[in-house]
């Protein structure tokens, strides 16, 4: 085994030391208290993704020659998965970030602060895994976990054939295993494919992937003053895109986990993986699946210290050595990812890849061919 990925693995477990579970093992909090009895500073830091970070060496370990190839053979059956790429407009306005009331206040989820944005225009959905290959098939980019040989799954989501093969994993972490051959075209290893999954997200995507991606497209991944803008559907101190309870009048609005995290997945809204990028009723601004299904990368630095004065057009910090991702994923579980909130955050290295890893982009200017829905 790698000295690489031996540290990567003690990164793993030392993240992991540290998480909270809800005192009640039947879950019977709820969104808006999200364990009886328990202080929001010893909740759940995290289901183990954000500490997915690859160790490089000082040796390359890709080349531009490996980066493009033109032998991919297109899967996009247009009839059956039309285009996903459409954007909405969203006007300049001004809105309030983060919260007083952190659930996790270590991702630094506070304070509240006044933004200002431009207007820009914002993906509808998540970038499918059709409109991945669409990028694919006209530059031959190769992603970086496909580069890297690994990616990183959910345990149970791996086939027991795969399993045979993994030899090297971290006890206190049994949900993620580095699996061969994992990537965005075999999501749960070389023995899976996404023929049955084009309007899926693509996932195993790097942030370096999505910024390759957005500039072939013409746009740009958002920051993470627009994203959670364009997330929270215009309205204000909100846990959620439409409001404060997690199912309204019964009805799930998300792709997260229920059941027990990280055991059973009971599926009760429908997917025990990722879901169509169409699922569930958009928000006001029109846009689905902003929480759950998928993280989302966005572009800026990671930090936890934000200043309370107002603000226009924020960038983040000018640099650092991990970069935001938000909207938390189908793995997501209130015992121990209590992410899947407008404010909610996470951070990953650039060239770090997993199979509840997305992403969609934003643009200061329509890109040419691409509809938009609302101008």
């Amino acid at each position: 085994m790698s000295w690489q990925k031996l540290t990567l693995y003690m990164m793993v477990l030392s993240a992991l030391a540290f998480h909270g579970t809800c005192a009640d093992s039947e879950q019977t909090c709820d969104a808006e208290s999200p364990c009886e009895g328990a202080d929001s500073e010893e909740q759940d830091v995290g289901c183990g993704c954000s500490a997915l970070n690859r160790q490089k060496s000082g040796e390359t370990v890709e080349s531009e020659k490996e980066k493009y190839r033109s032998d991919h053979v297109s899967q996009i059956d247009e009839a059956t998965y039309p285009r996903t790429n459409q954007m909405v407009l969203l006007k300049g306005d001004t809105f309030t970030m983060g919260t007083d009331e952190p659930k996790i206040p270590l991702d630094g989820e506070y304070p509240t602060r006044e933004i200002t944005l431009d207007s820009f225009y914002f993906d509808v959905y998540e970038t499918t895994n059709a409109e991945f290959e669409h990028f694919v098939n006209a530059t031959g980019y190769v992603t970086e976990a496909e580069r890297f040989g690994d990616s990183f799954v959910l345990e149970a989501r791996i086939s027991e054939e795969v399993k045979k093969d993994i030899t090297q994993a971290v006890a206190a972490a049994p949900w993620w295993l580095p699996v061969k051959g994992a990537d965005w075209r075999h999501p749960e290893g070389p023995d899976t494919d996404i023929k049955a999954r084009m309007d899926h997200p693509a996932v195993h995507t790097s942030w370096n992937d999505a910024v390759e991606y957005c500039q072939w497209a013409g746009k740009r991944l958002p920051t993470e003053a627009e994203w959670e803008f364009a997330a929270r559907g215009g309205l204000k101190n909100r846990l959620f895109p439409w409001g404060n309870k997690l199912t309204p009048k019964g009805e799930h609005r998300m792709n997260i986990w229920q059941g027990t995290f990280p055991t059973e997945n009971t599926a009760e809204d429908g997917y025990a993986g990722t879901a169509p990028v169409t699922s569930f009723p958009p928000n006001k601004y029109g846009l689905y699946n902003t929480v759950g299904n998928v993280w989302e990368w966005v572009s800026d630095w990671w930090t936890v210290n934000h200043e309370p004065t107002p603000q226009t057009n924020p960038t983040g910090p000018a640099s650092g050595n991990d970069k935001v991702k938000k909207g938390g994923s189908y793995m997501c579980h209130l015992s121990y990812c209590y992410r899947y909130r407008c404010e909610a955050r996470s951070q990953n290295t650039v060239d770090s890849s997993a199979a509840n890893l997305g992403f969609r982009c934003a643009a200061d200017k329509l890109p040419d061919n691409i509809e938009c829905n609302n101008c």
